[in-house]
């Protein structure tokens, strides 16, 4: 206290032999010390609430596919365990959430192979993924066919948009028979697709899982080919230079326990 009061030039407690009480100068100093602290302690029981997540935020990256067909029943079960956490979705296609992650927007991404090599993303697979193309009764005649990839130029064919993982790994797979597509339909869902197909506007490409619904209902069916497409990965991707919020790691320790 001696020193206190040397460095700042006042007396801070006055002495006397009924004991020590606090001048003026103490007096102002220990009303901002008194809130230091209590903010201090406010901050310290924020943090521990952060720690036990009582509450807090976690933003992710995803497609409609992969939030549809692989995040959406972990994140249910998140929202039960955890059920104060703000839970944050930016939706968009796989290069768009690798941008969105690399600039610190969300926390990590669920995306689809491929995925451009970069020393700076981790990346974890997970599932596999069936590329088909699918057909609508308009093309009935086609559904005992085991057709070869080329007979798909003899049709209006509906696809994602340029910007997709999807679009562009069906793409250079068809490259590698020579064949190059010009759809009719370049949609930004796969769930559109589906619905134009059933609309027998044309053929189109999804990942299986989306066609699986309306197989059962007989509204498409998946055409045969000599040779699948080769299965790709949904994948977890996070930034090795960003530290994780508790919030976030509980999502992934959650996703792991199904590996």
């Amino acid at each position: 206290i001696h020193t206190l009061e040397e460095e700042m030039g006042v007396s801070l407690f006055r002495r006397s032999r009924r004991g020590v009480e606090m001048t003026e100068a103490g007096n102002v100093l220990f009303h901002y010390v008194a809130e230091g602290l209590a903010a201090f302690e406010n901050g310290e029981r924020k943090v521990e609430g952060l720690k036990a997540l009582d509450y807090g935020e976690l933003s992710i990256g995803a497609s409609d596919m992969t939030l549809q067909y692989y995040l959406l029943p972990y994140l249910e079960k998140y929202h039960t365990l955890y059920p104060n956490i703000k839970i944050h979705i930016t939706n968009a296609p796989t290069p768009l959430t690798i941008q969105h992650m690399m600039a610190g927007a969300i926390d990590f991404g669920v995306v689809s192979t491929p995925i451009e090599a970069d020393s700076r993303i981790a990346i974890h697979e997970t599932r596999d993924i069936r590329d088909v193309f699918i057909a609508g009764p308009k093309y009935d005649f086609l559904r005992a066919k085991t057709l070869s990839y080329k007979d798909l130029t003899k049709y209006p064919i509906i696809c994602l948009e340029n910007k997709t993982s999807t679009r562009k790994y069906v793409d250079s797979f068809l490259a590698t028979k020579g064949i190059v597509l010009q759809p009719e339909f370049e949609l930004a869902t796969s769930n559109m697709i589906v619905q134009f197909v059933t609309q027998n506007l044309g053929i189109g490409c999804v990942v299986s899982d989306f066609a699986a619904r309306f197989e059962k209902q007989d509204r498409v069916f998946e055409l045969k080919f000599r040779g699948e497409i080769p299965k790709r990965k949904f994948c977890i991707i996070t930034d090795t230079r960003q530290e994780l919020s508790t919030a976030a790691k509980k999502l992934l320790e959650l996703l792991a326990q199904d590996d």
